[in-house]
């Protein structure tokens, strides 16, 4: 990450334009725009910064999500040797989460509502983030909630992760002597 402090706004097809200010140092994000509702995420002052995290941690004790001005659950796994362990959930709904955003590849996470997919993000860590909806033939259509919660995920955790073989062999190599 180059500077601590990222204000970028992103063109979505959707939605119009979406502002992303991610203050890393600070541990605060806000995704903003007129077609969408507003998305706070915080990280606690005490809690230990993680450089890799753009907001700076995982630790779900350590942050809070507000849609709208209205608090939601937010539990990002702990991300270790698969991509699912860098899943982020948000919210409640039937399977237990509401909104969920997890690595379909190196660079890019799928964004899912109860299970259904509604699209995929890029983000590179630094406050820029890229949507693709799904085509509208597949009979998912998000809603401005879910373009909100998903730029939020995306800008806040970062998207993709490396295959599982080369999160294990790291793993390995890093317990080398």
């Amino acid at each position: 990450m180059t500077s601590s402090y990222a204000y970028v706004p992103a063109d979505d097809p959707l939605f119009g334009t979406i502002t992303v200010e991610l203050d890393h140092a600070a541990g605060r994000l806000v995704v903003d725009g007129d077609a969408i509702p507003r998305v706070d995420v915080r990280r606690a002052a005490a809690a230990p910064v993680d450089a890799q995290v753009p907001i700076g941690t995982r630790a779900p004790e350590a942050l809070a999500l507000a849609v709208g001005g209205t608090p939601v659950a937010l539990r990002p796994a702990k991300g270790f040797l698969t991509r699912r362990s860098y899943r982020v959930d948000a919210g409640e709904g039937g399977a237990g989460y509401a909104h969920r955003l997890v690595p379909v590849s190196l660079g890019t996470s799928r964004l899912l509502h109860d299970g259904v997919p509604l699209g995929e993000f890029t983000s590179t860590g630094d406050g820029q983030v890229t949507a693709e909806w799904r085509a509208a033939g597949t009979g998912a259509r998000p809603e401005a909630y879910d373009a909100a919660v998903g730029y939020a995920l995306a800008a806040a955790f970062g998207t993709g992760a490396e295959p599982m073989w080369k999160l294990a062999l790291d793993a390995a190599l890093e317990l080398w002597p």
